[in-house]
């Protein structure tokens, strides 16, 4: 199918079309979680934009097309025969995570989300995929679906602190640390 114009006017009575065909209306939960998805594969284009590194670039880039999929996955019903998130993508999630986090210090306390520009914005990735997950959980509750979008969205919040962290080692950027003792000075 080839997108000849960007505007269908189908949507200006608040509803929008599910891949079955089904019409519902903009506020439900299945188009929220699907829109927080979509939110979170911007932001990560604005991440690549701004990390200068071919290595995470690649791997954000990946990323991007994974949630191309997790979108098509949330926005249809399991009857429908799409694409959807499978398990291999999450175990490539916990590869990255795992051989990032051999490059930083251990954690003796919480990081203040900062640091470079990049890093910052992928610190911001991480709560906007914990929000996406919080959407597809609410989803799950109310209808079935593919649990693996929910396990794929907790472990990309997981690597978005990682790399968030990475980012800023390789920006030599040292990181900031709560300070609990500084809020009542």
């Amino acid at each position: 199918m080839r997108i000849t114009r960007v505007y269908t006017r189908t949507g200006d009575q608040g509803k929008t079309g599910l891949v079955d065909g089904s019409r519902v209306s903009k506020a439900n939960i299945r188009v929220d979680a699907y829109g927080d998805v979509d939110e979170l594969n911007s932001l990560l284009g604005l991440v690549r934009v701004k990390i200068d590194d071919e290595e995470l670039d690649g791997v954000l880039a990946i990323i991007q097309n994974d949630l191309f999929i997790v979108g098509s996955d949330l926005a249809s019903p399991l009857s429908i025969n799409v694409p959807r998130i499978e398990q291999i993508a999450i175990e490539k999630l916990e590869t990255w995570a795992d051989l990032y986090l051999e490059n930083l210090p251990p954690l003796k306390e919480f990081v203040l989300p900062g640091g470079s520009e990049a890093g910052a914005l992928a610190h911001l990735a991480r709560t906007v995929a914990r929000r996406a997950e919080r959407r597809v959980v609410e989803l799950s509750d109310a209808e079935e679906l593919n649990p693996l979008t929910i396990a794929y969205l907790n472990r990309l919040s997981d690597l978005l602190f990682v790399l968030a962290r990475e980012i800023n080692r390789r920006k030599a950027v040292t990181e900031n640390f709560a300070n609990f003792s500084a809020r009542n000075k």
